[in-house]
């Protein structure tokens, strides 16, 4: 009895501790959350815009009140991301508010595609027409963060820095070896040459076809970094290549100011004087004032409100039937629904960053967008990616707008049926049951095709084939013949879609919304940006149980992460899909 007493008031005061421990977290994390919102920003003369690029580049910012702030409260650093139109918002204040100055590139590690890291240099080319000064430091540039500061008027780095400057790398990982030895045979029925998704599950290197179209792009985007670090820099673009052949970042500092890849070699303690000069004060103890990004997302837009509207619509990640995050059929359909039924909306930019995925949620995405377009003008602005269903969703537009190096094309499908007959004899399972029908069990997942079945699927994805290509051919005013030939799953920069007429302009998002403005023959308008973003508790309840178990699977796989986010996403692919590779790493 004493040692179940004893027992029972340490559960007792253990549950007591715990209970005290998650409610002293969750304040500190809700005292953090309330701490980091911040109020109007008054701006001072002679300001000076800080940038600082560390994080992970998103195209929308999203409030994300878990991380951060559990992060902080637990003494820990955190994972930050950063809006790209945040970014671009800032950019455009800086540009027109007298009171800023100028522009200092803070470096750190941003993460983003190529595509988004061109669209904020596009904003700080447009940026140095005010007058102002960009002014960039770094200990290190990584290669992309290098394409990005290479527009300013003055790159720094450490004395001890580097630059990387190497050109780009492309690589899959080959996941069937590993297939292999758990006994899973994917099962694939696709239409498309170069329709390359789904060769991590059943090849164990690149095909040739995905060889040459790989190639060709990657070029395309390498091609468009040179020549604009080029012309930023006044080095030729052979000289660049013959340094990316050193392999810049292991070369001595001093050689990338021989170069003219940089401009000074400084510590971080000498940036404000090189600063002071560049601000050109008449203070005699002037001291930059730096206007963080946060802070300046907090400056008050001038803009006055006008009853025109422009809608731009984000559609950003996988496109799927079921909910999570992405674009949801179902909810995206709701959003276009809405925004075409508002008699204020005068015109829509659509946003599309996505390598696709469902094609049946795709074809649901666009016919939503086909009863749009006969109520308003409807331009597609790409991202990063507009591939597979990325494209499918984009073609039924007026016009269609990518940046040089956007990712696009695709336009392909596949099915993935897996047989687990191997893994299951591997683990001592067997089956077996009854059917009234011939096709009864066909979708099973215990056993192979037969002939008549694969012959069955193999029809299906044909004819979703088939519509895909008729969309795209109604939507680019082309013969089903012509999209044909530049089809086949084949992947394609925005540069060379336009060649091939995939695309019809090379541009941002801000031209996007220039020519929408301009279909729609508006002289005054407002932007309003769909879907509106989650609520604060809605995303706070989120992130509890998605970032602690992600967080959680990272911790105990470590570098093997990467390897059982590709097993599960095979695992959870659903239906007919119009995918691009989803696993291409470029370097």
């Amino acid at each position: 009895m004493k040692q179940f007493l004893k027992f029972t008031l340490a559960t007792i005061v253990g549950i007591f501790i715990a209970s005290l421990l998650s409610l002293l977290i969750f304040f500190g994390i809700i005292g953090a959350i309330a701490g980091s919102s911040e109020s109007v920003t008054e701006l001072k003369d002679n300001s000076i815009y800080e940038l600082k690029l560390d994080g992970t580049l998103v195209d929308r910012s999203e409030d994300d009140p878990f991380s951060a702030a559990f992060a902080e409260a637990m003494g820990q650093p955190s994972e930050t991301s950063i809006g790209l139109d945040d970014v671009l918002a800032n950019i455009k204040k800086a540009k027109n508010d007298n009171k800023i100055v100028g522009i200092y590139l803070h470096g750190g590690s941003l993460v983003g595609g190529i595509a988004s890291i061109k669209e904020i240099r596009d904003a700080l080319v447009d940026f140095k027409k005010s007058k102002k000064f960009v002014v960039a430091y770094a200990d290190n540039y990584s290669q992309r963060m290098y394409y990005l500061v290479s527009v300013a008027d003055k790159v720094l780095i450490n004395p001890q820095g580097m630059v990387e400057l190497k050109g780009l790398a492309a690589k899959s990982m080959f996941i069937k070896n590993t297939l292999d030895k758990l006994g899973i045979e994917m099962q694939i029925v696709k239409v498309g040459t170069f329709k390359s998704a789904v060769e991590p599950l059943i090849n164990t290197q690149m095909s040739d076809a995905n060889k040459l179209q790989v190639t060709v792009f990657m070029n395309s985007i390498w091609n468009t970094i040179l020549n604009e670090v080029s012309t930023s820099r006044k080095i030729p673009v052979d000289s660049l290549n013959k340094y990316a052949d050193e392999m810049m970042m292991f070369q001595p500092t001093e050689k990338s100011q021989q170069y003219a890849l940089v401009d000074s070699l400084v510590y971080s303690d000498q940036v404000d004087s090189i600063l002071k000069k560049y601000a050109k004060s008449s203070e005699k103890d002037y001291k930059p004032t730096f206007v963080s990004h946060n802070a300046m997302k907090n400056v008050e837009d001038d803009s006055k409100y006008d009853k025109n509207k422009v809608a731009v619509i984000y559609a950003i990640g996988d496109i799927t039937d079921e909910e999570g995050d992405g674009i949801v059929a179902r909810n995206m359909v709701e959003t276009i629904n809405k925004v075409a039924k508002d008699s204020a909306v005068k015109a829509v930019v659509f946003r599309v960053s996505s390598g696709g995925g469902s094609a049946y949620a795709s074809e649901q995405i666009w016919h939503a967008l086909s009863v749009l377009k006969t109520k308003k003008p409807l331009i597609v602005s790409m991202g990063d990616y507009a591939a597979s269903g990325g494209y499918y969703i984009s073609c039924i537009a007026d016009k269609i707008i990518a940046q040089p190096n956007t990712i696009t094309g695709s336009i392909g499908i596949f099915g993935v049926i897996p047989n687990f007959k191997g893994f299951h004899e591997k683990i001592g399972v067997t089956f077996d049951g009854v059917k009234t029908n011939k096709m009864s069990d066909m979708i099973s997942l215990d056993r192979a095709f037969t002939p008549d079945e694969r012959n069955l699927m193999q029809n299906y994805v044909n004819r979703g084939y088939e519509l895909f290509v008729k969309r795209c051919a109604d939507g680019r005013k082309m013969t089903t013949d012509q999209i044909k030939n530049i089809a086949e799953g084949r992947v394609w920069t925005g540069e060379d879609a336009l060649k091939i007429g995939l695309v019809d302009k090379l541009g941002d998002l801000s031209d996007a919304i220039a020519m929408a403005v301009e279909k729609a023959k508006l002289k005054t308008y407002n932007i309003s940006e769909y879907p509106e973003k989650e609520t604060f508790e809605s995303k706070l309840m989120k992130s509890f149980s998605k970032d602690i178990e992600s967080k959680f699977m990272k911790m105990q796989l470590g570098e093997q992460y990467g390897l059982f986010k590709q097993v599960q996403e095979v695992t959870q692919l659903n239906g007919i899909q119009a995918r691009m590779s989803y696993n291409l790493i470029i370097e």
